[in-house]
């Protein structure tokens, strides 16, 4: 007689099937990528193709001319090495270009952000951070959560922000965030769209020299239709430049969203912007990482106060240099 299988032996556990699963998955997120990846290299091809976008430097040593073959305006010696000549109102040689000065940031030292604000204060005309997304140069998510402002809410402003009340049980105090999201920005060139509304949300203010604000990418374009208005708004330049549709659902605004379409904007345009960075002056001091110790100092002049507060303090000054 043949022994039967016992219930044990019937069912067999098969642990190859679990990671054949997340193979599956990790299969499907690499061609998903690649495929995102690969519209946008025809869309900034694209652009290449119709004078928009020159064509990035090829990397790579170029060759040397030969000890004969003395390039224009230069000296072959014996040892094989050229010497500049003087000519009277011909072109000089600039120098080679450092490394520093011809590449752009890189990638992990650039990073993409967007803000997403809600109504406090008197009829909610205050707007302060409700919800704030950080993204990689290659459009992974750095940092998304919701956080609860200082003062209570007046308007949700959910046609625009897509922040609700039910968002505010899970969301993080301000000054928590708010150090969270610095210590992601630190040290980093920051992408985004009107980047001014993002670092007063944040009531922060990032280096000019690191900050990469693409309501100036129609200027780096030279594209007639884009200077219709003073400000392109992101969505216009996402269907413009990307050809990709955003906001546009009824659930407002997505900050992931907007915070990766901005990047992808940013590496349309990526060598002309740091070319043209780099060839600009040096960084004004006022460039430098502020000072906390300042805003403070600011606001403590006369023109923040009160005036009969003012008028008040500037008589006790008087009175007291006086007695000096």
């Amino acid at each position: 007689m043949v022994p039967r299988e016992g219930p044990e032996s019937a069912q067999c556990p098969c642990p190859s099937l679990a990671s054949l699963n997340a193979k599956d998955v990790l299969r499907r997120k690499h061609k998903r990528k690649s495929r995102q990846h690969q519209r946008f290299m025809a869309r900034k091809a694209l652009l290449q193709e119709q004078g928009l976008l020159s064509m990035p430097p090829k990397l790579g040593p170029s060759p040397l001319p030969m000890p004969s073959e003395a390039l224009p305006g230069t000296e072959a010696t014996s040892s094989g090495m050229q010497h500049l000549r003087n000519e009277p109102g011909g072109a000089s040689w600039s120098r080679k270009p450092t490394p520093q000065e011809s590449a752009g940031p890189r990638p992990s030292k650039c990073v993409a952000i967007d803000c997403e604000m809600v109504g406090t204060g008197p009829r909610g005309r205050v707007s302060e951070l409700a919800r704030c997304s950080v993204v990689s140069y290659h459009g992974d998510v750095l940092y998304d959560k919701y956080i609860r402002p200082e003062m209570p809410i007046v308007d949700y402003r959910t046609r625009w922000s897509g922040v609700t009340r039910q968002h505010m049980r899970k969301a993080i105090p301000f000054q928590v965030a708010q150090k969270e999201i610095l210590k992601l920005l630190k040290g980093k060139v920051v992408v985004g769209h009107a980047l001014h509304n993002d670092f007063q949300a944040l009531k922060y203010v990032h280096p000019r020299s690191q900050t990469r604000d693409t309501t100036y990418v129609p200027n780096l374009l030279h594209q007639p239709g884009l200077h219709t208005r003073t400000r392109v708004s992101l969505k216009d330049l996402a269907l413009q430049l990307l050809h990709k549709k955003i906001q546009a659902g009824q659930h407002g605004h997505s900050s992931v969203e907007d915070a990766t379409t901005a990047m992808e904007l940013y590496r349309l345009v990526e060598v002309q912007w740091e070319q043209q960075q780099a060839s600009s002056l040096p960084p004004r001091p006022e460039d430098r990482e502020p000072d906390s110790s300042t805003d403070m100092e600011q606001y403590m002049e006369d023109q923040y106060w009160p005036e009969d507060l003012a008028q008040g303090t500037r008589g006790e000054t008087e009175a007291q240099d006086r007695r000096e």
